[in-house]
């Protein structure tokens, strides 16, 4: 071992160690601090800095990955242009997370095909890109694997797998009926994330309408009640992306019905405080 070259055997200990990007880099290191280019401390922070950048890049692409998002739709993606009723500067204002300090859920109500899902899931991309823990679902599929759970007597394990999330998108609400049982499971996970974690809800439906997707006026109402307090409410007007070359076609009507909105509020946005 005493005839061995110190930096191989530097190298393969930071490999060992499980370092390989300083592993990588401690030749290139003494050569600079040899070439008087680098200090000792300048060359070994370099190291340190670029071991760390490395497992950052990992952790954020784990959290992307976990977040089961859709599609990587970015807010530099969306075109504001085209969907002139959403206020730009609120709705780009989620992408700093600030709602999420305060547990405060985001809603974006619209017809389909005017960005609602694109929004949603650049918000969740921000969540994750920030290691926070994010994850993306269809409330039927949410919904289905809840009753799954219920069938084999798992429902508080599952509910409180998705309560945790400190971000939760749940996309298409109010897209088919739920039934009464999946409206009661339905709501324990909002009552459970309530004041604790942010949601983000979209719906094609308008408020007022959202009884005949969990068949509940009661039960419907609980859950509005708890998804509005603390929320940031977005209402998109306008024509579907997916049918924007077609010619003729008028904008979708107001999607919240006139219904749970501040007197007080801007056109796009109403939030309960």
């Amino acid at each position: 071992m005493s005839g061995e070259n110190p930096l191989v055997r530097m190298e393969n200990e930071l490999e060992a160690l499980g370092l390989p990007q300083m592993r990588l880099g401690v030749g290139g290191a003494i050569d600079a601090i040899n070439a008087g280019a680098r200090s000792p401390v300048e060359a070994l922070s370099d190291l340190v800095d670029s071991e760390w950048r490395q497992r950052q890049a990992k952790a954020i692409a784990v959290c992307v990955s976990t977040a089961h998002l859709p599609f990587a739709k970015t807010f530099d993606d969306f075109d504001f242009s085209f969907q002139p009723s959403l206020n730009r500067a609120e709705v780009l204002d989620l992408q700093y997370l600030r709602f999420m300090e305060g547990a405060e859920n985001v809603i974006f109500i619209g017809s389909p095909g005017v960005g609602k899902t694109h929004l949603a899931s650049a918000v969740a991309m921000c969540s994750a890109r920030q290691r926070k823990a994010t994850y993306f679902i269809t409330c039927q599929e949410l919904v289905s694997r809840l009753q799954r759970a219920e069938l084999q007597g798992k429902t508080q394990q599952v509910l409180s797998q998705y309560a945790r999330y400190g971000l939760l998108v749940i996309d298409e609400v109010g897209f088919l009926p739920l039934g009464r049982d999946g409206a009661k499971l339905f709501f324990q996970l909002i009552s459970m994330r309530y004041e604790r974690h942010s949601t983000i809800v979209t719906t094609n439906v308008p408020l007022s309408r959202w009884s005949e997707t969990f068949e509940d006026p009661v039960l419907t109402n609980a859950i509005l009640d708890r998804l509005l307090h603390h929320s940031r409410v977005f209402k998109i007007v306008g024509r579907s992306y997916r049918t924007k070359d077609i010619a003729g076609l008028a904008p979708a009507a107001d999607p919240l019905g006139g219904q749970r909105e501040r007197e007080d509020s801007s056109p796009s946005v109403a939030s309960k405080q």
